[in-house]
């Protein structure tokens, strides 16, 4: 409290508005948070019960399948009873619901393994293609994006905008055909099947071939493992490239008629610098908030490509688990899935509120 009588100066008056307005800004941002938090856990317990109750209403009995022809009604509800599938469906539900809470996703019915076990062991594989594939959308989008800005108003610019174009026309698992055609039988300079070459002794402690690869110095194996991703990853990028292409040259144009680039090009600096180190910055934002929204469906493509290419991830064991109507294992693929898009649209959105000052104080 300031003394009796004391005036504070206009200059005091603003500091004492602006921490104000930080805190205000913090506890709208915690405020945030929160909603985010329990609306990401709404849409788990949603996505978890439609899940539960959808593959259990599907025709098909997933124990006959397990077992051989000869097998006798009592054999089947033995091992249905042993699964759990003689209950109720509610019943199922708040048993499998009270074994996730505790990390006990099931064992699956095909392989007789513990399910999460299964499906952390494909995890890394997947993630590791979605990155590279996010890594090479952002190098090849922003490189178009900036040479289209760099070249705008010419048949450059003009160029680039078609092959965005039909970038974005065509799906990633067409663009894997055709680099399967290209690069895998007529100029084969790619594996096109597989995550690593069989033959090979593999050193590594963990399923994160490609990084483990690197921190144990073994660009052998990196560069093996890197041949055999290379085009999944890049028939995964090419839709998103052009998605980031069109947004950050939009952007970057909406940019460059600012009174501060202005002013940046009557200082002589060149076009090159103006672009990337004055209106870049600033155009990047709504780029960067697209890709974190974009990461998610990428992973989600990743089911075709991965069986296209026959690459061990996560996506091809969810066609396996589907096509051998694997209940428990189908729905720990899809729980995973679900905690992935959500826990990345979360950060995207508290990432938006910290990077966005009008949002970060009120």
């Amino acid at each position: 409290m300031p003394p009796h009588g004391y005036s504070p100066s206009g200059a005091v008056l603003n500091e004492w508005a602006r921490g104000d307005l930080a805190v205000t800004g913090q506890m709208q941002l915690f405020g945030r948070f929160l909603v985010r938090l329990m609306t990401t856990a709404i849409t788990l317990l949603g996505v978890a019960v439609i899940v539960f109750v959808v593959i259990r209403v599907v025709p098909g009995n997933p124990i006959a399948m397990m077992l051989p022809p000869g097998a006798t009604e009592a054999d089947i509800a033995t091992l249905t009873a042993l699964y759990g599938l003689d209950k109720s469906i509610f019943q199922q539900f708040v048993i499998w619901a009270g074994g996730v809470l505790q990390g006990d996703f099931g064992m699956s019915i095909t392989t007789r393994q513990p399910v999460l076990a299964l499906v952390m062991g494909r995890l890394p594989a997947t993630l590791e293609l979605s990155v590279m594939a996010l890594v090479m959308a952002v190098f090849l989008g922003g490189a178009a994006a900036l040479g289209g800005t760099l070249r705008r108003g010419t048949r450059t610019e003009g160029a680039i905008d078609v092959g965005a174009g039909m970038a974005l026309s065509v799906p990633d698992f067409l663009w894997g055909l055709v680099l399967i055609l290209i690069f895998g039988v007529l100029w084969p300079v790619f594996h096109i099947s597989g995550r690593v070459t069989p033959s090979l002794d593999l050193p590594f402690s963990s399923n994160f071939y490609l990084f483990e690869s690197l921190l144990r110095f073994r660009f052998d194996l990196w560069a093996d493992i890197v041949s055999h991703m290379f085009l999944p990853a890049l028939a995964l990028a090419i839709p998103l490239a052009a998605i980031i292409a069109q947004l950050l040259k939009q952007s970057l144009k909406e940019t460059m008629h600012l009174d501060y680039v202005t002013l940046a090009r009557t200082k002589g600096y060149s076009e090159i610098h103006v672009i990337t180190r004055e209106a870049l910055p600033n155009a990047i934002l709504p780029t960067l908030t697209l890709v974190g929204v974009q990461f998610t469906f990428l992973i989600g493509g990743t089911v075709i490509i991965e069986r296209l290419f026959s690459y061990e991830g996560l996506g091809n064991m969810a066609i396996d688990a589907v096509i051998n109507r694997d209940l428990p294992l189908i729905q720990g693929i899809v729980i995973l899935f679900a905690v992935i898009f959500t826990g990345v649209n979360l950060l995207v959105d508290l990432s938006y509120a910290l990077l966005n000052p009008r949002l970060r104080h009120g």
